[in-house]
């Protein structure tokens, strides 16, 4: 963040609380002409801070009712076999997000299925498939109190 001023962490908040706005949007918000907001913004792209632009949905309208967090301990720790896991979740649709931790356990899950049926089918069928897990601890979401996709830039 060294590289951004405040005016460029403007832009960032901006974006990251609607990423439709457009650059005379972005300019307008943050006090800026256009042609500056157009080089600053281009700039904070090209340095990779900016990672995507993305749209986010209502898992529940979409029928996603049932979230769950996963603590996965694996039995046995060599690098071939935490990259084998790794690799492994990265391709399973129902895990939205997968954390390698300190701790209890070795990975945190986070894990978004439609119903308790098809957690089970997940589970049993999916999870259970790879190998080197030796234990699952699932949580399940009763309410959700906070979920935040921006983060808080500041200088």
């Amino acid at each position: 963040m060294e590289q951004f001023d405040k005016m460029d962490q403007r832009i960032l908040n901006a974006l990251q609380h609607n990423a439709r706005l457009n650059t005379k949007e972005i300019a307008h918000k943050v006090g800026l002409t256009v042609t500056p907001t157009y080089e600053r913004l281009k700039k904070i792209e090209k340095s990779g801070v900016i990672r995507n632009y993305v749209t986010l949905l209502d898992r529940e309208k979409i029928g996603k009712t049932l979230a769950a967090f996963c603590n996965v301990t694996l039995q046995v720790h060599s690098l071939p076999l935490l990259k084998k896991f790794e690799a492994a979740m990265s391709k399973l649709d129902e895990v939205m997000e997968c954390y390698h931790v300190a701790g209890t356990y070795d990975y945190l899950l986070k894990v978004v299925v439609n119903d308790m049926n098809r957690y089970q089918d997940f589970l049993t069928n999916k999870l259970a498939a790879i190998e080197n897990i030796a234990n699952v601890n699932s949580l399940f979401v009763m309410t959700e109190i906070k979920h935040n996709t921006a983060y808080v830039i500041e200088k």
